[in-house]
C-alpha cells in the first residue's frame, strides 16, 4: 500500500503532511514527487524549486551539419557549380507567392480547438460539483488536477502573482475571484473560468452556476447575460467592427433592468493570455480593430442587476470564438446551451 507524499516545501508552515496538488510543470517532465499541500507553499518556493525544472530539461544539440547555413537555410548540394539552366525543384511552402502560411494557420488554430475542448472537458467536471457545502478551495483543487491530467498547465497560476488555478466570483463579484474555505451556501451563484495552457495556446471560458435553488434575480441576471452574449456571437463575421458588440450587449441589459459593467472587456487570446483586442461590451465604446478570418478572442459580458454604481450582484459568462470565411466558430460552446450557465 503506498503513502501520500509530503509537502515538498521546506518551510511548509503546515508540518508537510500528506499532499496531492502536484507541480503541473514536474508532471509534464515526468519528475516524479513534486508535491504540495497547497497553493501558498508551491509559491513560496518557486524560484528555488523550479531549479529543477531547469536541470530535466534536455538541451538541443548544436547544429554540426556543413550544408547549414548560418541564417538557418538548408543547401543539399553545398558550392556544387550548375553549367546550365536545368536546377532542381522542391516543394515550396505555401506562403511562397502570396505570402499567406495557410498551413500554418490550419495548424494553429487545430491546437485552439484542441485546448478549448479541454477547457469545455474542465469546466463542465467542475460545474458538475458545485453544491451547497463545498468549498471554492475544492473547486480549485478539481479544476487544477484535470488541467494536470490533460498535460496542461492552469493559466491563471502565478499569473502575475495570481495565487490559484481557477477564478471563482461568488454572489456580487464580478470576476477573478480566489478560491478560499468558505463554503458554497444555497442560493448563491458562482461563474467559474476556467484557463489552460497547452501546447503552445491558451484557452479560456466561464460560466455562471446556481447554488440549488436561487431567487428569480439571480435566474434573471443569468439569463439576459446569456441572451447578450448569444446575440453579441451572431454579428461575429469579417469586417465586423469590434465596437459593435457593446451595442448588441446593452440594449439587451436595459432592457431587462440591468446594467453592464465598464471596468473590464473581453480580449484576444492565442499563444498570449491577453492580448489586442480589447473587447467592450458597452454602447458607444472606442474600441478599435475589424475582425478578420483566424481571429480568435473572448466575449464575456459583464451585467450588473440594477443601474451601474447601485448593483446588488454582477455576473459574467463568456465563450471564446474563432472568426472563419464566413461568420464564427464558437471553440468554447458545450453540447447543449444550459451547459452554459448552469
Amino acid at each position: 500500500m503506498s503513502t501520500a507524499t509530503p509537502c515538498q516545501s521546506s518551510n511548509c508552515p503546515n508540518g508537510r503532511p500528506p499532499s496531492k496538488l502536484e507541480c503541473p510543470t514536474c508532471h509534464k517532465l515526468g519528475i516524479k514527487g513534486s508535491f504540495f499541500c497547497g497553493q501558498e507553499c508551491f509559491k513560496a518556493g518557486w524560484k528555488t524549486h523550479k531549479l529543477i525544472h531547469d536541470l530535466a530539461t534536455p538541451k538541443q544539440p548544436l547544429l554540426d551539419d556543413p550544408n547549414i547555413n548560418k541564417d538557418g537555410t538548408f543547401n543539399p548540394f553545398g558550392n556544387f557549380k550548375f553549367t546550365g539552366p536545368l536546377r532542381p525543384v522542391y516543394p515550396l511552402p505555401d506562403y511562397a507567392e502570396d505570402g499567406q502560411p495557410t498551413s500554418e494557420s490550419r495548424q494553429e488554430q487545430e491546437k485552439m480547438r484542441t485546448v478549448c475542448r479541454l477547457g469545455r472537458e474542465i469546466l463542465d467536471i467542475a460545474g458538475a460539483s458545485i453544491r451547497p457545502g463545498i468549498t471554492t478551495d475544492e473547486i480549485d483543487e478539481i479544476v487544477h488536477n484535470e488541467t494536470i491530467k490533460r498535460n496542461a498547465y492552469p493559466s491563471t497560476l502565478n499569473y502575475r502573482g495570481y495565487p490559484k488555478s481557477v477564478c471563482t466570483s461568488v454572489n456580487e463579484t464580478i470576476c477573478h475571484g480566489i478560491p478560499d474555505k468558505r463554503k458554497l451556501q444555497e442560493g448563491d451563484i458562482i461563474n467559474i473560468d476556467i484557463s489552460l495552457y497547452y501546447e503552445g495556446f491558451h484557452g479560456d471560458l466561464n460560466a455562471t452556476y446556481p447554488v440549488g435553488r436561487v431567487d428569480d434575480d439571480s435566474k434573471k441576471l443569468m439569463r439576459v447575460t446569456r441572451e447578450a452574449l448569444d446575440e453579441a456571437i451572431k454579428i461575429c463575421k469579417p469586417g465586423a467592427l469590434f465596437r459593435d458588440l457593446g451595442k448588441v450587449i446593452e440594449p439587451i441589459a436595459r432592457t431587462n433592468g440591468c446594467s453592464v459593467i465598464r471596468t473590464y472587456c473581453g480580449h484576444g487570446i492565442h499563444e498570449m493570455f491577453h492580448c489586442a483586442p480589447n473587447v467592450p461590451h458597452y454602447a458607444k465604446n472606442k474600441a478599435v480593430g475589424t475582425m478578420k478570418a483566424g481571429m480568435v478572442f473572448t466575449i464575456e459580458p459583464m451585467i450588473n442587476l440594477g443601474t451601474t454604481g447601485t448593483s446588488s450582484t454582477g455576473r459574467t459568462t463568456g465563450l471564446r470564438p474563432l472568426i472563419t470565411e464566413t461568420g464564427v466558430e464558437v471553440l468554447t460552446a458545450g453540447k447543449r446551451r444550459e451547459d452554459l450557465y448552469g
